[in-house]
């Protein structure tokens, strides 16, 4: 199988990239080292992939429309991974912008090329695009309405690639993301920050009085799910979230960091800020009927696992 990817210098994509490359997979991965966050970390997890021998790899952005086109015409991939992004729902509201322009005219960019071609598509979208519901999240919930610009950006990704199914009947899985953490995360996600901070005695704040949930799940499982649709083959459109089902408490992240961490956390509560939302909770039955997805690893071990990479590689955020 020729799999292409985007954003594969990216903490989801460089891990997905890599148990793809290990099941023999050929893989052309692209990544434009956008600088949302330090390019260091990127070029570590890229580092990891360049030793394999069915690797391609291009520095190239999405929005570079013509130089996409010849590279995806050149190695003629069997599907599309498509996990380029702005990420940053806090971010967004400040630069509203270049979410649209990255998150949107970039997904379009790639469906207008794979449009009337045999090439199957999965799209990374996010737990954002839900706002401010209760209970569990379902791919079948309509009257969901995004609370920033990120969220939007990625619901407007969902609703073209629906179109361009429709229009062109490209074969479309939407994998809607569940607060992805574990070893190579972003440094500006609460895991990475409040570990840093901790060990640092620095000062952590403590939105919504530590009430709000999120439904942590670890890279391994998202992996694991991201594998499994590559094998899904009975699917013209469908949207399915890959979350871990278990919504926990901010102010219980912060004791298990606590804890593994053998520091207490300086905390200053703060209101929650605008786009954020209070609470995450993915309803992954469909995921595992469809994907056979099962997440397995608890947070408590997941943050062990972070805690331990972040000793070891990650002086170079410091």
């Amino acid at each position: 199988m020729k799999v292409f990817i985007t954003g594969v210098a990216g903490f989801i994509g460089s891990n997905f990239a890599f148990r793809c490359l290990k099941n023999g997979y050929f893989v052309t991965g692209i990544d434009n080292f956008d600088p949302y966050y330090d390019v260091t970390l990127k070029k570590k997890n890229l580092a990891k992939l360049k030793d394999f021998g069915n690797f391609k790899f291009f520095k190239l952005d999405i929005l570079d429309k013509e130089n996409l086109r010849r590279i995806v015409n050149a190695e003629e991939p069997d599907i599309i991974v498509h996990l380029a992004a702005r990420p940053g729902v806090r971010a967004s509201l400040k630069d509203p912008y270049t979410y649209f322009e990255i998150n949107i005219k970039g997904t379009l960019n790639i469906l207008e090329i794979i449009k009337n071609r045999n090439i199957k598509f999965i799209f990374g979208s996010s737990s954002s695009v839900y706002g401010n519901k209760m209970g569990k999240f379902s791919e079948d919930d309509k009257d969901i309405i995004p609370v920033s610009p990120y969220g939007f950006s990625k619901r407007a990704g969902e609703i073209l690639c629906e179109t361009y199914n429709k229009l062109y009947g490209i074969k479309i899985l939407v994998l809607r993301f569940f607060t992805v953490y574990g070893p190579s995360q972003r440094p500006d996600m609460a895991i990475h920050k409040f570990t840093r901070k901790i060990l640092k005695g620095e000062e952590i704040e403590l939105y919504g009085e530590g009430k709000t949930q999120r439904d942590y799940t670890y890279i391994d499982d998202i992996v694991k799910g991201l594998i499994n649709a590559l094998k899904f083959e009975n699917f013209d459109f469908e949207i399915i979230n890959l979350g871990n089902s278990k919504p926990i408490p901010l102010f219980e992240l912060i004791r298990i960091l606590e804890e593994l961490l053998h520091k207490k956390a300086k905390v200053k509560p703060v209101p929650l800020p605008a786009g954020d939302v209070k609470s995450t909770y993915a309803d992954i039955e469909k995921a595992k009927k469809i994907l056979n997805y099962n997440p397995s690893t608890s947070l408590e071990k997941g943050i062990e696992n972070f805690i331990k990479w972040h000793e070891k590689e990650c002086s170079c955020l410091e």
